[in-house]
């Protein structure tokens, strides 16, 4: 890794028009090189707010957040280091430094920032979610040997890291995709925590509803399974020396 990585934030949008703004400049403030709205064919005015704030947008019109995260990929420029966020204010970008540390400082590849282990808004981070993101991160650690505490949108990963593993789950699959492919090709994991906010505007798509809520978990856990069934361990001799996972605090 270069002394001083550039660093591109990727953030996956649908009808985040009331906050997205703020999300972008609140990621410009801290020093990002390029912030990438990847708009998944929001009815609102997402893409101009975003437009407004200096956001370049990529258009993914077919649904699926998966999707919209190869938009944003697509539309990388001279990053070294990708940041993926959600756009609805509830990570806090005043955490993208304790993300990318690890990896600017060449201690992992992927780090991704845990809401378990950090400090939630009250109900920001409702039940079923925190008991859903347990069992993923125990069939992670059973299945995979990665220790991690959660799935969370907001991770920082090399770029070339990131590009070998040809990722192509459409929907909210990607995140464990991203981590399984990590574990299989012994890339080093971190996790650290982060703080997670209740959304600036409207009702989560997802933690807000149940239903939808077990939708995603079980498209999360049946990716999990489906890729430990489908794909092999890689020949990780050429990887840097040192732990799969680790915590870094």
């Amino acid at each position: 890794m270069v002394n001083t990585p550039v660093i591109e934030v990727i953030i996956p949008a649908l009808d985040e028009e009331g906050s997205i703004g703020r999300v972008v400049r609140g990621f410009y403030n801290r020093g990002v090189a390029r912030v990438i709205v990847a708009d998944n064919g929001s009815s609102d005015a997402t893409s101009d707010a975003a437009t407004d704030a200096g956001a370049f947008v990529a258009w993914e019109p077919t649904r699926g957040y998966g999707r919209a995260c190869l938009a944003g990929m697509a539309a990388l420029s001279s990053a070294d280091i990708v940041v993926f966020a959600d756009g609805d204010g509830c990570d806090d970008p005043d955490d993208l430094h304790h993300i990318t540390r690890p990896i600017a400082e060449g201690a992992a590849d992927l780090c991704i920032g845990s809401r378990m282990s950090g400090i939630s808004e009250a109900g920001a981070l409702p039940a079923h979610s925190r008991f859903g993101n347990r069992l993923a991160a125990m069939l992670m650690r059973l299945l995979f040997g990665q220790r991690v505490t959660d799935m969370g949108p907001f991770r920082a990963i090399r770029r070339d890291v990131l590009e070998s593993f040809g990722m192509s789950e459409p929907n909210f699959g990607w995140n464990v995709e991203m981590q399984a492919k990590a574990a299989l090709g012994g890339w080093r994991v971190a996790e650290v925590p982060v703080r997670y906010r209740l959304r600036m505007s409207g009702r989560s798509k997802i933690t807000g509803n149940l239903r939808k809520s077990l939708k995603a978990g079980y498209v999360i856990i049946s990716t999990i399974l489906r890729i430990r069934l489908t794909c092999r361990k890689h020949d990780s001799s050429a990887k840097p020396n040192g732990p799969t996972s680790a915590d870094i605090r």
